[in-house]
């Protein structure tokens, strides 16, 4: 007869792997946060740079030529991380001999994308209203929601690394000229740090 708690422990991780996205990589963590890193210098290189300071000065001179690339760099880190996330996930079903889209995946992704697409009509609303110094709280704080949601159906560690985007998000809300440096410490530096975390722990 088999060993009980081998049986157990068998029991348990096929339900787990029923009910939870296991697939997750760490390594998408820490890359999508040198692609934040790097978008959020480009960022601050075409706001600040050379002699502009910090502040809310600089939201005044953001005319249509600059909207237009700050835009279309977010968008660039946005597609670069999910396609990383895709790739090194796929990778890692593939190595374990397990299923990307399971039942699982779809409600992780689900639970993921609804506050994160809310969150992105939120921020074209600031766009067109003209409120640039809101769209990093939002951005923060509608991903934590996202990250917090998901985090019920993968790794349940995600779910801190929601808590740290939702904090730095109203910590942004109120000190809106501090944005983007807190939104560099949310989507690059958190994502590091878990990203890595993660690595060690469940990829290795």
């Amino acid at each position: 007869m088999k060993n009980p708690q081998q049986d157990l422990a068998e029991i348990k991780s096929m339900m787990e792997r029923s009910t939870r996205f296991l697939s997750l990589s760490g390594l998408s963590g820490v890359l999508a946060g040198i692609y934040a890193i790097t978008g959020a210098y480009l960022a601050y290189s075409w706001l600040y740079s050379p002699n502009v300071p910090w502040g809310l000065e600089a939201s005044a001179q953001i005319d249509s030529p600059l909207l237009t690339k700050l835009t279309l760099t977010g968008i660039v880190v946005m597609l670069l991380s999910i396609i990383t996330a895709w790739a090194l996930s796929r990778k890692k079903s593939k190595k374990t001999a397990s299923q990307l889209w399971t039942p699982a995946g779809k409600r992780f992704l689900k639970a993921l994308f609804i506050p994160v697409a809310i969150g992105g009509f939120f921020c074209m609303a600031f766009l067109h209203q003209g409120f640039f110094l809101f769209i990093a709280p939002a951005t923060l704080v509608f991903y934590g929601m996202g990250l917090w949601q998901a985090s019920h159906f993968t790794l349940s560690e995600i779910r801190y690394l929601g808590y740290g985007q939702i904090l730095l998000g109203i910590i942004a809300a109120f000190n809106p000229m501090s944005g983007l440096i807190l939104w560099t410490l949310g989507f690059g530096v958190l994502h590091m740090i878990y990203g890595s975390l993660m690595y060690f722990r469940y990829d290795r």
